[in-house]
């Protein structure tokens, strides 16, 4: 990019590289995102030593499907969402609240497009969705669906067991839908990291916020409709960092 040299670094390490940051006098300020843990003990120790910081935790990110919304716009943006990068990025959506009669419908469009999804190698040109990162992740993201069920949870699609041709070994899990799922599911409480989407139900937009606030997580939201007075009510009473109406990721770039 044309920096002088030692402006831009590349450092690969563990813990003990993380803390030499954290510790270094001429490092005024570090950023962060991953796990929440992580972010506290980040902010943590790089505040103790006088640091600017910005340590960005965990995510359960939320989007509200109201009955006025282009279900198909909408169902095309949440796929892509919560599935883009196996659901493995901190801005991924991993909660549909549908909205009165939007429910079934969405559901209905959700569940072809998440079997349409193409899963394989990352070298494969016509994969439209790679494996997770390691065993531990895959069977995380399979246990979410098996305790979704094992609590009352519709699975309307299950990722789960898939193997791919001549990548028998890999990490690999489908897309998987869960449906009318509540906030004591353990699929609802827990960061899955990975391709599972859980559809909430929601009576009206009211209840829809509700539920966002009492979410602890508060990375970003979305909200789909064609309504400009809902927009700019959800926009004002929804507690959440970053608020995106009618675009499914709402990250400044």
């Amino acid at each position: 990019a044309g920096l002088p040299d030692g402006v831009f670094n590349v450092v690969h390490g563990d813990k003990t590289a993380v803390d030499a940051i954290l510790d270094h006098p001429g490092i005024a300020a570090v950023s962060f995102v991953g796990s929440t843990p992580i972010a506290k003990y980040v902010h943590q120790k790089a505040t103790a030593t006088g640091k600017r910081v910005q340590a960005l935790g965990g995510a359960k990110n939320h989007a509200v499907v109201l009955p006025d919304a282009d279900l198909e716009f909408a169902a095309n943006h949440l796929t892509a969402a919560a599935f883009g990068s196996a659901g493995q990025r901190c801005m991924a959506i991993s909660v549909t609240v549908a909205v009165g009669e939007a429910g079934d419908a969405l559901v209905e469009v959700l569940k072809q497009k998440a079997e349409e999804v193409k899963v394989g190698p990352g070298d494969d040109p016509t994969s439209e969705m790679g494996p997770v990162v390691t065993a531990a992740a895959k069977d995380r993201a399979e246990n979410a669906v098996a305790s979704g069920l094992a609590q009352g949870a519709e699975v309307i699609v299950d990722g789960s067991g898939l193997s791919v041709p001549g990548h028998e070994g890999g990490f690999f899990v489908g897309p998987s839908l869960l449906d009318k799922v509540t906030p004591d599911m353990d699929a609802y409480k827990n960061e899955i990291f990975g391709p599972v989407l859980a559809v909430a139900r929601a009576a009206d937009v009211d209840e829809a916020i509700r539920l966002i606030n009492a979410n602890p997580y508060g990375n970003g939201t979305a909200l789909f409709t064609s309504s400009g007075a809902a927009a700019r009510r959800f926009q004002r009473e929804v507690k959440v960092g970053m608020i995106g109406i009618n675009v499914p990721i709402p990250v400044p770039m």
